[in-house]
């Protein structure tokens, strides 16, 4: 949140430094880079409909998804504070807004969820990321999903990721679409895995 959000700001206020391809590729590094942090120790999900999805496809018990859920929110909105703090003259803090009409917008987070969770459940175990190449593999959607779709939606792909910045820059009329969007795309993964995966991608160990 703090990475990506701040790009957005940088990149507005300091003439473009970084363009939409730098936004994404900040984006999908930070992701990468936290995998590889703390994907060991939580599977660094980072975003809510992620952990819904977990939990849906029995990868994740039920008593963990309100802390998970808890603990995204709660540092979306430290880390949009943050940025609001140190930007303070920007007016929507890198919220996620659309460009052109809701339904294309609430299609688009649907759509690139649901590629971004199946590549997670794809290269992760139970409800953690497994291997040297998965940190490579999320960053990489996530950062691909952001710089195809990020002028259409905001490519959020994360309700988290939405509510920080649009709570505390007010700029919230439209954030039903991004925990709808995401939401519904991370649980069509699901399903898209157990028919195109793997006999056990979504078999459960809880």
């Amino acid at each position: 949140m703090l990475a990506g959000t701040a790009a957005i700001v940088v990149n507005d206020l300091y003439g473009g430094v970084l363009g939409h391809t730098g936004i994404a590729f900040a984006f999908g590094a930070v992701v990468m880079v936290m995998i590889y942090a703390i994907g060991d120790i939580s599977g660094a999900h980072m975003n809510p409909a992620v952990t819904i999805a977990f939990w849906v496809s029995k990868r994740l018990p039920a008593a963990k998804v309100l802390p998970y859920a808890a603990a995204q929110f709660v540092g979306a909105l430290a880390a949009s504070l943050l940025v609001a703090v140190w930007f303070p003259a920007h007016d929507t803090l890198g919220a996620t807004v659309p460009s052109g009409n809701l339904l294309q917008s609430l299609t688009v987070e649907i759509v690139a969820t649901a590629i971004l969770m199946f590549v997670i459940l794809g290269v992760s175990e139970g409800a953690r990321e497994k291997g040297i190449m998965a940190g490579v593999a999320v960053g990489g959607t996530v950062a691909l999903m952001a710089l195809v779709f990020g002028p259409v939606s905001g490519a959020s792909m994360n309700p988290a990721r939405s509510f920080g910045p649009a709570l505390v820059s007010g700029e919230a009329s439209t954030l039903w679409l991004y925990f709808v969007g995401p939401f519904i795309g991370a649980l069509l993964a699901v399903p898209a895995c157990r028919i195109i995966g793997r006999e056990d991608c979504c078999a459960g160990e809880c």
